[in-house]
């Protein structure tokens, strides 16, 4: 009876991370997705106006911003296929707001990008699962940390930072979400254990591919940015 236990709960935690990563998939796809068409189709000269980014590109990033702390908050007192279409509204918006920054990356950049993003994801993500250090002391310097990036960002609006200061924040966000990636992975492990079956699972599961899909998203950009500096 103990063994069959174990193999349930097992396979139970690999569906569970199977519905989180596909669902994480799926977001990152469709953010893939809506960049390219927003740069094929001419639509992202739409964002930018007299060499710099247009009111309806910011309307569009905050408003981004948004549904992800409504779909975090509220997460668990709406249905799980609810929360999932929210979490793909956020990964089109998204792509929507990336798109001013591939067009004047190379091709090279973005691409090394992707790859340095996606290992450094899978390397932390990986660390967060295996190991048995508890990595629960992160979140209030990650959560700051989190803060601070967006009201630098927020900042940078309305003031030029220049681009050794640009380079030092790169350097910080890639810190920053690289180890929200190993945290997040670790509490996810933890909640599941803690949480019961059904549909709070479901919620947790959506939840879950939002942080990491945010984690990997803020990392390619961060990546990013840092090359096109070097550029």
């Amino acid at each position: 009876m103990v063994v069959h236990k174990s193999v349930s709960k097992i396979g139970g935690i690999e569906l569970y991370f199977k519905r989180i990563f596909g669902l994480m998939a799926g977001a990152v796809g469709l953010t893939a997705l809506t960049t390219f068409l927003m740069v094929a189709s001419g639509l992202v000269f739409k964002l930018i106006h007299d060499g710099g980014l247009s009111a309806a590109y910011y309307i569009i990033a905050f408003g981004g911003l948004a549904v992800s702390i409504w779909t975090q908050v509220r997460v668990f007192s709406m249905k799980p296929s609810s929360a999932a279409w929210l979490l793909f509204l956020y990964s089109i918006m998204m792509g929507v707001v990336i798109s001013p920054m591939i067009l004047v990356s190379s091709p090279i950049s973005i691409l090394l990008a992707i790859v340095l993003a996606a290992l450094m994801f899978g390397c932390m993500s990986l660390f967060g699962y295996k190991t048995v250090k508890d990595l629960s002391f992160l979140g209030m310097f990650l959560f700051l940390g989190m803060i601070g990036l967006i009201l630098v960002g927020i900042v940078s609006i309305f003031i030029p930072l220049g681009a050794t200061f640009n380079t030092i924040v790169c350097l910080i966000g890639v810190l920053v979400f690289a180890l929200f990636a190993a945290y997040d992975m670790q509490t996810l492990k933890n909640a599941y254990t803690v949480l019961g079956d059904g549909k709070q699972k479901d919620q947790l599961a959506v939840l879950g591919a939002l942080h990491m899909y945010i984690s990997f998203v803020a990392l390619f950009q961060y990546i990013l940015g840092l090359l096109n500096s070097r550029d």
